[in-house]
């Protein structure tokens, strides 16, 4: 009898101790169910440049479309300088938690490969590809060279003469692109900025800046002659592609931009990140403001981003060191 009040006894210690066990496990998953979801604070949003750029714009109107989908709040802070290498080692400073996100361009990549930066291009992950913002050749309307066959025949006429303005980085490496599958040869005169190489078009200095079609904005002295796309755009609907023109190769040059995290940023955070970037790039708001320029608005995550980045830096060292 005594044996069987200690077996009950024991059967019922351990039923309370099994309990016990199992509601410190609920309370533990109760627990972790309520903890905060990303993010808690502000977000940081760097961008490399100075303000009034078009990577300061974006960067703006993005978190203006991103303000409909999250009570994220997110600060724009510019940090310029070394072409953009001060932002993407400050990026580097801060930890990788999702709090500090940055705006990115090509150039970026470009000036990494000019300037033969120590810092890594992976220590950035590049997870969101938003804007493809094509490549084109412009000319001045009251000059000789207008369009692209005044411009091919020009340069054949005159080899080595004629005289392509442009900043460094990326519209120089297309301008290079261009000469090789065009047969051609000119001077290319770098220009601190976009503004001044067009003014050069427009006072006859020049016969062909490279740049984006946005650029014409406002500049009723300076026209399109091509533009890298696939077929033409409607927004452009006389201007024909380098493909039209018989230059193979140059459909999807681009000036993007997207965003990038430090990396060893947490799965979860991007993911976080995925979602948001993919209701702003369906926002009629977001698409009207860069599509009547003849953006290209996409969403290309990680994988397809960070693979491009490697492929572009080849590209760039192709060119650039050249």
């Amino acid at each position: 009898m005594r044996r069987t009040y200690l077996n009950r006894f024991l059967i019922l210690g351990l039923a309370v101790l099994i309990g016990c066990a199992f509601g410190a496990s609920l309370f533990a998953a109760g627990k972790k169910e309520s903890a905060p979801a990303f993010p808690t604070k502000p977000i940081r949003l760097i961008v490399y440049t100075a303000p009034g750029g078009a990577l300061d714009i974006t960067a703006r109107k993005f978190t203006e479309i991103a303000g409909k989908y999250t009570k994220a709040t997110f600060v724009v802070e510019n940090k310029a300088g070394a072409g953009g290498m001060v932002g993407w080692e400050y990026v580097l400073s801060q930890p990788a938690d999702g709090y500090t996100l940055m705006a990115v361009t090509k150039t970026l990549i470009a000036n990494l490969v000019a300037t033969d930066s120590k810092i890594d291009p992976f220590s950035l992950d590049w997870i969101a590809f938003l804007i493809n913002d094509p490549e084109c050749i412009i000319t001045g309307k009251k000059n000789k060279v207008k369009t692209a066959q005044d411009i091919f025949a020009d340069a054949k006429a005159r080899p080595g003469q004629q005289i392509w303005v442009a900043p460094p980085g990326v519209d120089e490496v297309m301008t290079y692109k261009v000469w090789t599958k065009a047969g051609i040869t000119g001077k290319y005169v770098p220009y601190d900025s976009g503004a001044q190489a067009m003014a050069a078009v427009i006072g006859g200095q020049a016969e062909v800046y490279v740049g984006n079609p946005a650029d014409i904005q406002g500049k009723p002295d300076l026209m399109i002659a091509a533009l890298s796309a696939t077929k033409r755009l409607p927004q452009f609907p006389d201007v024909p592609t380098f493909k039209e023109l018989g230059l193979e190769g140059l459909d999807e040059e681009s000036m993007w931009r997207g965003f990038a995290v430090k990396k060893g940023t947490p799965d979860s955070i991007v993911a976080w990140y995925d979602d948001l970037f993919a209701k702003v790039n369906q926002d009629p708001d977001w698409r009207q403001f860069f599509e009547k320029n003849g953006m290209e608005l996409v969403h290309y995550k990680r994988d397809k981003f960070n693979q491009m980045i490697k492929n572009e830096l080849q590209d760039f060292k192709t060119y650039l060191k050249k």
